[in-house]
């Protein structure tokens, strides 16, 4: 059993031809697509609220807050639903993902910094990258990725 706290589960999806991981802990369910009910004046990322169980969740295109195309849903759509830990609090949040495709080990041993590539650019929400023999996987801090005003614009209204 001592191997276990030498890997960490990710659940792995793609944008674009581009795989990303996000640590299996954060993941509450994973979704079928549907359509977000908009929100007005909400930053371009933000689709807008999905139910979730009784709660109303933000949705967010990840594809657009990395600054790629905007999302097309296909049959392999998905929302994954996160409760990603921030400062203070819990933020659920719906992320949509062109596909999910497993939950996989990493070993801590395999996971990279984000590469320097000798010029600033916005990296910081990079958690680790791991080479695959199909390319390579980015690992996502969400909480990171989301800096305080995106995060205040996503809190439900108490």
């Amino acid at each position: 059993m001592a191997t276990t706290s030498l890997e960490a589960q990710f659940v792995t999806f793609s944008l674009g031809e581009e795989i990303f991981a996000v640590p299996v802990e954060v993941v509450r369910e994973i979704l079928d697509y549907a359509e977000a009910f908009k929100i007005p004046n909400g930053p371009d990322y933000l689709l807008g609220l999905r139910d979730v169980r009784g709660q109303g969740v933000p949705t967010i295109d990840l594809r657009l807050k990395l600054g790629m195309s905007k999302t097309v849903p296909t049959p392999h759509t998905r929302v994954l639903v996160l409760d990603v830990p921030l400062e203070n609090r819990v933020l659920t949040l719906g992320l949509v993902a062109d596909r999910v495709f497993e939950v996989t080990p990493f070993r801590r041993d395999q996971i990279e910094s984000a590469p320097d590539i000798g010029i600033r650019w916005r990296s910081d929400y990079i958690a680790g990258v791991v080479r695959r023999e199909n390319g390579f996987v980015v690992i996502v801090d969400l909480a990171r990725l989301l800096s305080r005003e995106d995060a205040s614009v996503l809190q439900p209204a108490a």
